[in-house]
């Protein structure tokens, strides 16, 4: 867990593919509790330490997480994130070469297949259909690989995961959405590089960049953008 940015009423983690948000099934430790146990040895806190969870990023993603140490600020970003166009969000996916547009706006229907925890692409007709867009732009290209930066216009189960398979380039690593093989740590190179947004309680305006993990894959693409 690293940290990237705190105040008085928000705190922005960096998360690892191997974490995960909140509690789940699994029964491994979320960080939202790794950030109690932080702060309350940071700040000596005798009691109880409240954080709050406005948003969320699968477990294999990587990159910055958002979170709230005050109720005032959960119950604003909660609405932010609520909201189109309040909080943007930028990723990064590493996906294979693929002759597609070097840059372009996917607008698609998904449904969201709960049982299989897998979204689809679907017609508008379709029952539970829901429209999900996103642009891409080429950023970088290696000899077998291309690292594409893509901002949220809304925000659907495994959206970016389900739309860029859709145009023939599943984010490597990810198996569920027809990349060829595994990454080594279990995770797919999908990374929430930065977020933009108004400060819920100071209204600065806050910028936060989410450095990439330290993977051959990944390195090979920050000497590049260099």
């Amino acid at each position: 867990m690293t940290i990237l940015y705190e105040d008085n009423h928000i705190i922005a983690v960096n998360k690892t593919c191997s974490e995960i948000v909140q509690a789940d099934k699994t029964q491994d430790k979320p960080l939202s509790d790794m950030l109690k146990d932080y702060l309350k040895e940071k700040y000596n806190k005798p009691g109880n330490v409240f954080i709050g969870v406005p948003h969320r990023l699968d477990r294999p993603t990587s990159g910055i997480v958002l979170f709230a140490k005050t109720s005032k600020a959960l119950s604003r970003l909660t609405e932010m994130f609520r909201k189109h166009g309040e909080i943007r969000k930028t990723y990064w996916a590493i996906t294979e070469i693929k002759a597609i547009p070097q840059q372009a706006t996917l607008e698609n229907y998904l449904f969201r297949n709960e049982a299989q925890n897998k979204t689809y692409i679907v017609e508008q007709n379709h029952k539970d259909a829901k429209l999900a867009i996103l642009d891409y732009k080429i950023i970088s290209s290696s000899d077998r690989y291309q690292l594409l930066e893509i901002q949220l216009h809304t925000g659907r189960h495994h959206q970016i995961r389900a739309q860029l398979a859709n145009i023939g380039c599943p984010i490597k690593g990810d198996l569920k959405y027809g990349s060829k093989r595994s990454n080594p740590d279990g995770g797919i190179c999908l990374h929430a590089r930065a977020i933009d947004f108004i400060h819920p309680v100071s209204k600065q305006q806050i910028h936060i960049e989410a450095p990439t993990p330290n993977t051959p894959i990944w390195n090979i693409f920050n000497t590049h953008i260099k």
